[in-house]
């Protein structure tokens, strides 16, 4: 059973994982030597991962992969991905190259504005609100000159601050509602330190405006801060090529392929049960690169998520058409990525990752993490109107169930060569190993 500490955070290392053994581990000797044995031998580089969180008692992997092959816009790129899930990479690398030959993806980034808000009460006259936001607007451009200075030297800053109605919505309620131009940096501080100067001014120079009454200059600041919803930052990512070209798989005809791959992206469109798996194998791919290159990959699910459901209805983000005997597959998806700033600049692999991708601005990111989810899912898609998905995923998903089972070499080699012409299921995976175990006892 657990039990409450005081001071922990001032606790060492040391001190915090003794803390921790004592308090849930039976057996702590194993415990503590899983903990030490994730630890880099390098000890300025794992000072360096200590130092990125709170409380860090040990590092937890995630497998880093590359996707090879991928044509963007005339340009061969190598997809770096961080990913913990079977078939992943192996989908990605082969949509790349599925695609290498068909003349590639073609991207485009249609906008970069993010946004910020400061939410706020007032109970007051809206007309004399307006009034008072109009009248203060130039000073809360103002008062941030300190904060946006490099950012304008940069060609970015502020593009424009609204007064927000949301009354209909909660009584009392209003916004500023900003709107921001961040370039190669995600923005989070940079928009969160404008925001609350915008607030503070707000707040303060309503106690001088004449045209409030005493009550009305009382404006209750809720909080500020940025909103992970940019559907103005936006991506658009497309592959496409002449129908008769569909014909990799020699068990469907081109025409059928196309066909079937249509019905299967209109039903994720209509059918929101369906929707959220298709999109979830989006983000298999979006997030894989996200992850890699040291972005906030919970932030751009949230976005993408919300953008999946803007019309009332979540949906599925991609979409796919036959004109005049060209089949085109695309999606537009918000995407707000930084290459400057975070981690992006103090996580080794991450740094590597943006290397290995020629060391792109925000806008180049952007893109090729949308060709990443593109393909990821068009790979499933494929696989689930063909063979169905769980061919290809159970036998990458093979080493797995042979590893959680302590499959020695000659084992694995026997059954991933038995499981080439067999279905691999988690239960017939088990029952041959369990076989070949016993017919190698007797």
């Amino acid at each position: 059973m657990s039990k409450s500490i005081s001071g922990f955070s001032k606790l060492s290392k040391a001190q915090k994982i003794d803390w921790l053994l004592e308090t849930h581990f039976l057996d702590k000797k194993n415990a503590k030597r899983i903990l030490i044995q994730y630890w880099n031998s390098d000890d300025k580089l794992q000072q360096l991962h200590d130092e990125f969180i709170e409380n860090t008692i040990t590092n937890y992997y995630l497998p880093f992969g590359i996707a090879p092959n991928y044509l963007v816009n005339g340009k061969l790129f190598t997809i770096p991905m961080a990913i913990e899930e079977s078939s992943v990479i192996a989908a990605a690398s082969n949509a790349a190259k599925f695609w290498l030959d068909r003349g590639g993806f073609k991207t485009k980034v249609i906008s970069t504005t993010k946004i910020g808000q400061v939410h706020f009460m007032f109970q007051g006259d809206f007309e004399t609100l307006k009034t008072y936001f109009n009248a203060i607007k130039p000073q809360l451009f103002e008062d941030v000159k300190s904060i946006t200075k490099n950012m304008q030297q940069r060609g970015g800053g502020i593009i424009d601050i609204e007064l927000k109605d949301k009354t209909k919505d909660l009584k009392g309620y209003y916004q500023l509602h900003a709107s921001f131009e961040t370039l190669d940096a995600m923005g989070a501080n940079f928009i969160n330190s404008c925001l609350e100067q915008f607030a503070e001014t707000f707040k303060t120079r309503a106690l001088s405006f004449d045209a409030f009454s005493s009550e009305e200059k009382n404006i209750q600041i809720i909080m500020s801060i940025l909103s992970n919803y940019v559907p103005d930052c936006l991506v658009r990512v497309e592959v496409s090529c002449n129908i008769e070209d569909l014909n990799e798989d020699a068990t469907i005809l081109p025409e059928e392929f196309a066909a079937k791959f249509i019905q299967a992206v209109k039903i994720a469109e209509v059918e929101p049960y369906r929707a959220v798996t298709h999109n979830k194998g989006i983000m298999n791919g979006i997030d894989a690169v996200v992850l890699a290159t040291g972005n906030d990959f919970r932030a751009v699910e949230a976005g993408v998520h919300a953008y999946a459901s803007r019309n009332g209805k979540y949906s599925s983000l991609t979409h796919a058409k036959v004109e005049h005997g060209i089949f085109t597959f695309w999606m537009e998806i918000p995407l707000a990525l930084g290459t400057v700033g975070g981690l992006t600049n103090l996580h080794p692999l991450a740094k590597l990752s943006l290397e290995m991708l020629g060391n792109p601005n925000a806008k180049e990111l952007m893109q090729i993490v949308a060709v990443a989810g593109l393909a990821q899912n068009f790979a499933a898609l494929r696989s689930l109107i063909t063979t169905g998905i769980q061919q290809g995923h159970m036998k990458m998903h093979l080493l797995n169930i042979l590893n959680q089972f302590e499959a020695n070499d000659n084992e694995k080699t026997t059954l991933i060569e038995h499981f080439k012409t067999n279905v691999a299921t988690h239960n017939a995976v088990v029952e041959a190993l369990k076989k070949l175990r016993l017919t190698n006892y007797d």
